[in-house]
């Protein structure tokens, strides 16, 4: 089952169930589908170019969680929050911390990389290697702290 009929699927469970909240946060996942269907004037999406909407949009429900929060919007950040929630269910299992460590080092090794001077040979093969696994911000930190 792609992404997008697992999506579809879910939308119409959470219809049957009335359940507001998750029906809100699947529409505007299946908008940013359509939207990039449109732009791309397939009839259909790929299971990547979903993933990759779907972490923009679980990046972008974090951020504006966190600018709620900072400004004293509890009520605004839980909603984000909630709906962040029903969207990580769609991204696959996240590297935990050794993991990315032995990842990255793996990177560095293949591209013989031994000072900041070739982070970018790194982050490119890396981001490759793990696109979908774990937040390029982590991959960054990671590189930085390895090849410091």
């Amino acid at each position: 089952m792609s992404l997008l009929e697992q999506i579809n699927s879910d939308l119409k469970a959470a219809m049957k169930a009335k359940d507001k909240e998750k029906l809100g946060a699947i529409r505007s996942v299946k908008a940013a589908f359509m939207m990039e269907m449109t732009k791309t004037g397939a009839a259909d999406i790929d299971n990547d170019s979903a993933l990759k909407i779907i972490q923009r949009l679980v990046k972008q429900r974090k951020d504006s969680a966190s600018t709620f929060s900072a400004g004293g919007r509890e009520d605004l950040a839980e909603v984000e929050l909630l709906e962040l929630s029903f969207l990580e269910v769609y991204l696959p299992a996240q590297l935990s911390n050794e993991d990315l460590t032995v990842a990255v080092q793996g990177v560095i090794a293949k591209t013989g990389a031994s000072s900041m001077k070739d982070m970018g040979k790194v982050m490119g093969m890396a981001s490759k290697e793990l696109a979908g696994k774990v937040d390029g911000k982590a991959i960054s930190e990671k590189v930085k702290e390895l090849l410091s």
